[in-house]
């Protein structure tokens, strides 16, 4: 026989009962509680720490793709994972579910709010460039690597150097002296 351990559970705070060997005690647990141990569905043996069991989960389906395969995930809170023909009642009762009832969503105030955006007919101002004809009137030579363009322009190349002695390039190799 083993001892009861009572909790409360998620956002409600209702009071859960949990098997923990030969003692009973009664514990407030928070479900925004970083801390808090959760159990993996892969293995019943794993108790993870609130705060990294998305990042468990992933790693323990890749280690149990047979059982990933049976799972599913509530569209509510990843974090829920059900057997596949059990998801539609835990959808239905799932503790993140956010309800939206149907006479909500009659209101007027809420069929107003919803409303798509209205169309804009803003238009763009006309263009004044016209590439086509700049490119016509002023012809632009291809560029090629390496060739350049100062030459054909009248300009001579120098064979003056204009660099002081300690700066410029030596005309002649040190092992050549």
């Amino acid at each position: 026989e083993s001892a009861r351990w009572f909790g409360w559970s998620s956002i409600f705070f209702i009071p859960v009962l949990f098997n923990f060997g030969s003692y009973e005690h009664e514990v407030d647990v928070d479900p925004w509680d970083p801390e808090a141990l959760q159990q993996c569905p892969y293995d019943k043996n794993h108790q993870i720490r609130a705060i990294r069991f998305p990042y468990h989960l992933i790693k323990c389906g890749k280690n149990h793709p047979e059982l990933a395969k049976q799972l599913k995930s509530c569209p509510f809170n990843a974090r829920h994972l059900v057997q596949k023909h059990e998801l539609s009642s835990h959808i239905a009762n799932c503790e993140d579910r956010v309800v939206v009832t149907h006479e909500d969503s009659d209101t007027p105030s809420m069929n107003s709010r919803w409303q798509p955006a209205s169309v804009s007919n803003w238009q763009a101002p006309p263009c004044e460039e016209d590439w086509d004809q700049e490119a016509e009137l002023n012809p632009v030579k291809p560029f090629f690597w390496g060739e350049t363009d100062f030459l054909n322009k009248g300009l001579q190349k120098s064979s003056e150097v204009n660099v002081a002695p300690g700066i410029r390039a030596p005309r002649v190799l040190p092992w050549k002296n």
